[in-house]
């Protein structure tokens, strides 16, 4: 059996989105011949919301390191909170002490603390061990370079260059490629000539079933934040101007069902949950200002708030329906797309027409997802979804089996060991 070295800053228990990978992967790893330990960021150093949940699905036998970092309270003094620039150093440590004393066939880094995948250029020459990279997002990107200021990501100035700089350390001995989308390994290739040959993979996050149990086992600890007395349509994750176009899409479509009913369509209630990453109480809306444009605002609810995991999984099955706005990114995927499928709830998705999302809801015979830019008629099919939800007669969807199968994190984890399989042989 191989042994891969998996670098995650983020990791439970902290509620990190670009460690879920991994630990939905950990229970099958030996199953397809690796053996797999991580190194992780200390979570007394993480700045997450804690979800100890979480640790239950980690298997007894996973070695997790845990390396230091320097502390955010500090750091934040000159502007510096990069989780993986406060770790660089310890890691380095830590990870040249590893590859000294064990065998490890692979290095892989998942995460999107990217400028931590530097250290891998150094560990391949100094122990001839191949590492890659799971992009899970874009790294250095052009996307906001045309936005205006007040859209763009705070300390953006810095970042852009600093990432500009560092992902073509990254990229120069990297062994191979995973990434959620086509379009980020496109563009890292067509960016990086050096690499066009090496082997690269699309893997979307898998459908992890023991999450939804876990949930429901522990629904009662978790503050109640829908009110019953309404037909509850449920968005968790973050907002962001990129979403607009497809929350015109949607607020358009809830505005025309008030004015056709109001006394019916009152009773619909659009939850956006958690939509900041801002500290608990400075979040600033970024839906809810949409709304106001469509004069839909009594009908939406915006806690800008993150939760916890598995208070979102409580939260959506107990949600009447859920809602998935997606990007202006023609690349974009939500991770979150499949404990949203997993829930079996109904689900109206509205994203650009080109993000690869809508071709997984198409595998899984989703009724109503949609794209805003191409759709003919998405607005009358958005009422209709509003529709059967407020009238109660909307039933559960039926999945394709065989998508269901096709997502499942034990499949997605064997992709992953084939895709080891392949670049440690080449």
């Amino acid at each position: 059996m191989r042994k891969v070295l998996i670098i995650s800053p983020y990791f439970a228990p902290s509620n990190a989105a670009d460690m879920q990978r991994i630990r939905m992967s950990l229970p099958y790893f030996k199953q397809f011949d690796w053996a797999a330990d991580v190194v992780v960021v200390d979570d007394k150093y993480s700045e997450m919301i804690k979800d100890e949940l979480l640790l239950q699905s980690i298997p007894p036998n996973v070695n997790i390191y845990k390396v230091d970092a320097l502390s955010k309270k500090i750091t934040s003094k000159v502007g510096l909170g990069s989780l993986a620039l406060r770790s660089m150093w310890y890691y380095l440590k830590t990870v040249n002490r590893l590859l000294k004393a064990t065998k490890y066939d692979l290095i892989y880094f998942s995460t999107t603390q990217f400028p931590v995948t530097i250290l891998g250029s150094y560990w391949k020459r100094k122990f001839k061990v191949p590492y890659i990279i799971d992009i899970q997002d874009p790294w250095h990107s052009e996307y906001y370079q045309d936005k205006p200021k007040n859209q763009r990501p705070s300390k953006y100035w810095f970042s852009y260059r600093l990432n500009k700089y560092l992902e073509p350390i990254a990229m120069k001995q990297v062994g191979g490629l995973i990434s959620v989308s086509d379009g980020y390994i496109d563009d890292l290739k067509n960016r990086y000539p050096i690499i066009k040959n090496i082997p690269a993979i699309t893997i979307p996050f898998g459908a992890f079933k023991p999450d939804l149990q876990i949930a429901a086992d522990s629904k009662s600890i978790f503050k109640p934040l829908l009110n019953p007395a309404f037909k509850n349509i449920v968005y968790v994750g973050r907002g962001g101007a990129d979403m607009q176009p497809a929350l015109n899409t949607i607020f358009k479509a809830l505005k025309s069902c008030l004015d056709k009913n109001p006394h019916l369509f009152q009773y619909i209630r659009l939850y956006f949950i958690g939509t900041s990453y801002a500290p608990a109480g400075l979040g600033k809306p970024t839906i809810l200002p949409i709304a106001n444009e469509y004069g839909v605002e009594q009908n939406v609810i915006e806690i800008t708030d993150r939760i916890s995991y598995y208070h979102t999984l409580a939260t959506l099955q107990q949600a009447d329906a859920l809602l998935m706005p997606g990007s202006d990114d023609p690349q974009y995927t939500a991770s979150k797309i499949y404990p949203y499928l997993l829930t079996n709830k109904p689900l109206l998705a509205v994203f650009n027409s080109k993000s690869p999302a809508l071709n997984v809801f198409k595998e899984y015979d989703a009724t109503f997802a949609y794209s805003y830019d191409e759709d003919e008629n998405v607005q009358e099919k958005i009422s209709a979804f509003f529709s059967e939800i407020t009238n109660g007669v909307m039933a559960a969807p039926h999945y394709n089996i065989d998508a269901t199968q096709k997502y499942s994190a034990e499949n997605m984890t064997k992709l992953q060991c084939r895709f080891f399989d392949e670049v440690t042989s080449s």
